[in-house]
């Protein structure tokens, strides 16, 4: 006899009503758009990758308009420096004291806009807000309000005047999403849009509402923690992270952290499917976002061509499922 699934719970509604309400600005991103709710139920940071024009900007304004969240821009340009981001000591005449003045960091979802196009001095401002979700100034900590997540924007690392992130700036990202060019029915349909009026600059407008609160996050966030693993699928994410540590192909593999990030992608993604347990195709859907940035290519294999995904893809055809 099988069991009958739990109906959906009023978080589970509002989650899901977030992507679709995104998904009215955002055309032929699914996959990003579910990235980043993953991102959100897990309190982690994404990194999205993509030419200039394929509306990485709009997907993370959407989001803020679709879950009442405060949001912030900073845009990163070669002179941001980091107390730009972080916030600074001013000096008050009238009261002759110090005061501090905070940053743009001091928000609910953060927009770093095309963050490789700083040098690596104020990549590295971000570095304690994004792990231990505080700034400190002067040697005193100030504590970052909740929710926080980092959603980044960088360009692909051939485009002129770009700053390669740093490894360690890189394992602080939860995942990295490649924001490819739509296919050729989505793009028309990004041109319909427009043709009909629609604003990019102006989402109440297009209809954008805000469908989901902090306060549907937090249940959501509860539940997911709630979702089971069988042992067996923790030993495959393990297997999975070693491989990557032995591979002929990779100079750096994954750290225990990416190993606690896909467990945690998994567990967020099984949810959202609807589901109170985590399978192993959970692990294979979301290895590629969450481990493609842990990962750095031997420069023989970047001459041949090979890809992280290729190597990704050739890990998981290896490492035995479990059942």
């Amino acid at each position: 006899m099988t069991q009958t699934p739990p109906p959906p719970s009023p978080a589970h509604h509002a989650l899901n009503a977030l992507r679709a309400e995104v998904g009215k600005a955002v055309v032929g991103q699914e996959t990003a758009v579910t990235s980043l709710v993953i991102a959100l139920l897990c309190r982690g940071h994404v990194l999205l990758e993509g030419v200039p024009g394929t509306a990485k900007t709009l997907l993370v304004r959407s989001f803020a308009a679709a879950l009442q969240i405060a949001t912030k821009r900073v845009q990163f340009t070669p002179d941001l420096m980091p107390g730009d981001i972080t916030g600074s000591l001013v000096y008050d005449a009238r009261s002759a004291e110090f005061t501090f003045r905070e940053g743009p960091v001091f928000t609910n979802l953060l927009l770093a806009d095309e963050i490789n196009r700083t040098p690596p001095k104020t990549q590295a401002a971000l570095l304690e807000a994004m792990e231990e979700r505080q700034v400190s100034v002067d040697g005193s900590p100030r504590p970052l309000p909740e929710p926080f997540v980092v959603a980044a924007t960088q360009n692909p690392v051939e485009c002129e005047g770009t700053y390669p992130l740093p490894e360690a700036q890189l394992d602080r990202f939860l995942m990295k999403i490649r924001i490819d060019l739509p296919p050729r029915d989505a793009e028309i349909e990004v041109l319909n849009r427009h043709a009909r009026g629609f604003d990019p600059r102006n989402l109440t407008a297009a209809g954008l509402r805000a469908v989901a609160g902090p306060g549907d996050l937090d249940a959501a966030r509860r539940e997911v923690a709630a979702v089971m693993i069988h042992p067996q699928v923790l030993g495959y994410i393990v297997d999975v992270v070693r491989a990557t540590r032995i591979s002929p192909s990779l100079r750096l593999g994954v750290s225990p952290r990416g190993a606690t990030a896909i467990l945690n992608t998994a567990r967020a993604w099984a949810w959202l499917s609807g589901r109170d347990y985590v399978s192993p195709d959970d692990v294979k859907a979301l290895a590629f976002p969450t481990l493609r940035h842990r990962v750095s290519l031997r420069p023989e294999a970047e001459l041949e061509g090979v890809t992280t995904d290729a190597v990704i893809e050739s890990i998981l055809a290896s490492v035995p499922v479990p059942r």
